[in-house]
C-alpha cells in the first residue's frame, strides 16, 4: 500500500509540474495587444476597379477549413480536434469554390482564416485564398496567436495563428486592426482569442466607404465581454458616419440580431449555451440591420451536423443610414464546409 501511495504521489507531482509548465509557457509567450490598440495593417495585392454606388459583399466565418458537416469539436462538447487532411482539403476546396461561384462579389469578409496553425496543417489560408482572387487587395487582422493550446491533453490543438481577412476589388486606402477591450480571466485568456475588428477604407468621392470585419467573443455566458466590445464598435462607427463616411459592418457577432429569437430554428431540445439576441440599443439609431431569417448561419458542434442540430443566426451586417440595403441572402450549404454559412449583402450608396 505504501508503494502504491508513493507512485500516486509521484504521478501527482508530475501532473502538477506538467500543467504548471504549460501555463507558465503560455504566460511567457502570451500575445497581449493593449485594449484599444490601433495597428496599421499591411495591404497585399493589386486592385484597379473604382468603387461605384452599388457594392456586393460576402461575409463568412470559414472555420479554418476544419469544421465541415461531418465534424464535431471538443470546445462545444464534441470529441474531435481537427479534421483529417483529406477532409480538410475537401472543406477548403468547397470554401474556395463557393467564393468563386458567388459572382460579382466586390468584397469578401472572412473570419477564422489561418496562416500557420496545426489545426489547418500549417497552410497559409490567407495567401492561398488571395491567390484565387486576382485583382483583389487584402488585409489580415490577427486575433488568435497562441504558441500551444494544450487542450485536449491527449491530443492538443497546438499552435494557432489566425484572424480575420478582408479582400477588396477596390483599391484599399488603408487598413487598421482595432483591439477590443475585455478578456477572460487568467489563465483562460492565455489560450483564447484576442478579439478585434479590421477596418478597410475605400475611396468614394470626397469621403470613404469604411468596411468593418468583426469577430466578437464566444463562450461569454454573462455577456459582459460582448457589451464592452459592442460599445467600442458603436462609438467607432458613429464617429465615422458623423465624418461623412459610409459604414458597413459585417462578421460573426456570436450573438443574434436585435429582436431575433435565438431558438427560431430549434427542432430538438438543446441544453448547451445559446447565443443571446443583441439588445436593440446596441445598434445606433437610424442604422439598418441586414440578415436573412430564412436560414441559420451557425450550428453548434456538439455533434456532426444533422437535421436536429442546434442552429441559429449570428452572422449578419449593419449599415449606416446613408446606405440602402437592396438584398441580403444566406447561402444555404447545409454547413458542408464550415460551421457557419456565408451571407451575401448588396447595398446602394445613397
Amino acid at each position: 500500500m505504501k508503494f502504491i501511495f508513493g507512485v500516486l504521489r509521484y504521478l501527482f507531482i508530475i501532473a502538477v509540474l506538467f500543467i504548471g509548465g504549460i501555463i507558465l509557457y503560455g504566460t511567457l509567450t502570451e500575445y497581449k495587444p493593449e485594449p484599444g490598440l490601433v495597428e496599421n495593417i499591411e495591404i497585399n495585392g493589386n486592385a484597379n476597379t473604382s468603387a461605384d454606388s452599388s457594392i456586393s459583399i460576402l461575409n463568412w466565418n470559414i472555420g479554418f477549413g476544419g469544421l465541415g458537416a461531418e465534424m464535431d469539436f471538443f470546445y462545444d462538447g464534441g470529441d474531435m480536434v481537427r479534421a483529417s487532411r483529406e477532409q480538410w482539403n475537401g472543406h477548403m476546396d468547397g470554401i474556395v469554390n463557393t467564393l468563386l461561384e458567388s459572382h460579382e462579389i466586390d468584397v469578401y469578409m472572412l473570419q477564422e482564416v489561418d496562416q500557420h496553425s496545426k489545426r489547418s496543417y500549417y497552410i497559409n489560408q490567407f495567401d492561398s485564398i488571395g491567390k484565387t482572387l486576382p485583382n483583389f487587395q487584402s488585409a489580415f487582422g490577427l486575433n488568435y496567436n497562441v504558441q500551444h493550446v494544450p487542450l485536449p491533453f491527449t491530443n492538443p490543438m497546438g499552435k494557432v495563428f489566425s484572424g480575420v481577412a478582408t479582400y477588396s476589388k477596390f483599391p484599399i486606402l488603408g487598413a487598421t486592426r482595432h483591439q477590443y477591450p475585455g478578456a477572460f480571466a487568467w489563465p483562460t485568456r492565455i489560450f483564447f482569442l484576442d478579439r478585434c475588428f479590421l477596418t478597410v477604407r475605400i475611396e468614394y468621392g470626397e469621403h470613404e466607404i469604411v468596411l468593418i470585419n468583426t469577430h466578437n467573443s464566444a463562450y461569454d455566458k454573462t455577456g459582459e465581454l460582448k457589451a464592452e466590445e459592442m460599445a467600442m464598435l458603436k462609438e467607432y462607427v458613429v464617429n465615422e458616419y458623423n465624418n461623412g463616411n459610409y459604414v458597413i459592418v459585417g462578421g460573426d457577432f456570436n450573438q443574434c440580431p436585435p429582436d431575433f429569437n435565438p431558438e427560431t430554428f430549434v427542432v430538438d431540445k438543446y441544453e448547451g449555451f445559446i447565443p443571446p439576441a443583441m439588445p436593440q440599443g446596441y445598434i445606433p439609431e437610424g442604422w439598418q440591420v441586414a440578415y436573412d431569417a430564412s436560414y441559420p448561419t451557425n450550428r453548434h458542434l456538439n455533434t456532426p451536423y444533422n437535421q436536429k442540430s442546434f442552429t441559429t443566426l449570428i452572422d449578419f451586417y449593419f449599415v449606416s443610414p446613408n446606405i440602402r440595403v437592396e438584398q441580403v441572402e444566406t447561402l444555404n450549404l447545409d454547413f458542408a464546409f464550415s460551421d457557419h454559412q456565408p451571407v451575401l449583402l448588396k447595398v446602394q450608396i445613397m
